[in-house]
């Protein structure tokens, strides 16, 4: 199936955001690299906080199936399932020579003091990974790969905080070495049992 005008405003959009930031991204551009006309954006969107708040939703859907790829499959023990979708993820930004990060992560800096309405959709994207990774907690301390003392929803919030962080390290040094040292010490300290 095509993708329609929308879903090419939205890809486009989407790319360019993670890439430069909302603020420094321009409707004219967006559309300039969709390929469509002018007209056609606010056939599709009410204004660019409204793109902007589906472009959040489009990448939580990203994540959403990352995360169902390899946090929800059962047939992989629940720590190595967290250190998979971590390595996936740090292979992703290698090949992308270490440039955009988590396009939620950007947009929650950028936008998050801005915005109410950002703030919220961003705040419901950020406790949505949250949630994945306690999940994947929980069925570990059900295993017994993990302390039974451990508060899964306290240590999924420090896991995807130091990511964060991590990524922001990342960006600066231009290698994967912060990303490393939070997988690391997660793994060696965190997550014992």
């Amino acid at each position: 199936m095509l993708p329609t005008t929308k879903d090419r405003i939205l890809e486009a959009g989407a790319e360019i955001i993670h890439q430069k930031g909302y603020n420094h991204t321009g409707i004219q551009e967006i559309l300039n690299a969709a390929n469509v006309p002018k007209g056609s954006f606010y056939n599709y969107f009410k204004n660019k906080e409204d793109f902007g708040l589906q472009i959040i939703d489009r990448f939580q859907c990203h994540f959403d199936r990352m995360a169902k790829d390899i946090l929800e499959d059962t047939s992989i023990a629940p720590l190595k399932r967290i250190d998979r979708f971590l390595s996936a993820s740090m292979d992703h930004f290698q090949s992308t020579d270490y440039t955009g990060g988590c396009p939620i992560g950007n947009l929650a800096q950028e936008m998050g003091d801005l915005s109410p309405a950002f703030r919220e959709k961003l705040r419901e994207a950020m406790d949505a990974i949250i949630g994945a990774y306690s999940r994947v907690l929980a069925e570990a301390r059900t295993a017994g790969e993990i302390s039974e003392q451990l508060d899964v929803n306290e240590t999924a919030y420090f896991i995807v905080a130091g990511w964060h962080g991590a990524i922001i390290q990342m960006k600066l040094t231009k290698n994967l070495a912060p990303l490393e040292n939070h997988r690391k010490f997660i793994f060696n300290h965190i997550l014992k049992a």
